[in-house]
């Protein structure tokens, strides 16, 4: 499904018409880091647009204690050290993460954009590991999982696991503007799960992509929905 060439003009108008340029910070995804391919990219391009722009590294102070509860606590430090409003940017479990934090700090976010969220994150089938594996993650205390930012394998503690049955992104209340890419190709998020996200929603636009899960080949075109989104072109 091709990208619309621009936003309703009810959804772009009132941000552009807010005062000042938008704050974001972009959430990576799992066994990712601040230093990932789409944060550079993205951050690069609103930068030259004046936008404060900040990612929080979900690995400090080390990804085998990383869980989602430590992840928002990150976040809500990031959100409240800045003035005014937020956008959320999240890429896959980083989206996730977004959407809970959508719904647990709503008077500090304006706006979500999500790239591939994992929006059934720790529901069934639908985790880091395959059901056959959490038992035996269950068993050992600690699995390894490779890391990108590391190029290596890298222990990641059952707290994890245990910690993410607690939140449920699909489900969250969340009601500001909110932004979807999503590829057709994503073999790690079904974008049918997505759609269903998105279908309940009226304050969610969401776009369906020819590419995978990383969306690498789509950047352009999703930079370009994200500034109208933001309120950056004219």
């Amino acid at each position: 499904m091709p990208l619309p060439p621009r936003l309703p003009e009810a959804v772009v108008k009132p941000l552009r018409e807010a005062q000042g340029r938008p704050r974001v910070l972009y959430l990576h995804g799992f066994a990712s880091s601040s230093r990932s391919t789409k944060a550079a990219y993205f951050g690069d391009r609103l930068r030259e647009h004046g936008v404060e722009f900040e990612c929080p590294d979900f690995n400090e102070p080390d990804f085998a204690t990383m869980t989602v509860t430590r992840m928002l606590d990150q976040l809500g430090t990031a959100v409240a050290r800045g003035d005014g409003g937020v956008t959320l940017m999240g890429s896959s479990l980083g989206g996730t993460v977004a959407i809970l934090a959508a719904e647990k700090f709503q008077s500090s976010i304006d706006r979500v954009v999500l790239l591939a969220p994992a929006v059934m994150f720790a529901k069934p089938g639908d985790h880091v590991l395959p059901p056959e594996r959490i038992q035996e993650w269950r068993l050992r205390g600690a699995m390894p999982f490779f890391h990108h930012a590391y190029s290596e394998e890298r222990l990641l503690s059952v707290s994890f696991y245990e910690d993410s049955l607690d939140y449920d992104a699909f489900n969250a209340r969340v009601g500001q503007p909110t932004l979807v890419f999503q590829g057709l190709r994503d073999a790690s998020v079904d974008y049918r799960t997505v759609e269903a996200f998105a279908r309940t929603r009226p304050n969610v636009t969401l776009s369906l992509l020819d590419d995978d899960h990383q969306l690498i080949a789509s950047l352009p075109r999703i930079w370009d929905g994200v500034a109208d989104f933001l309120g950056l072109v004219e």
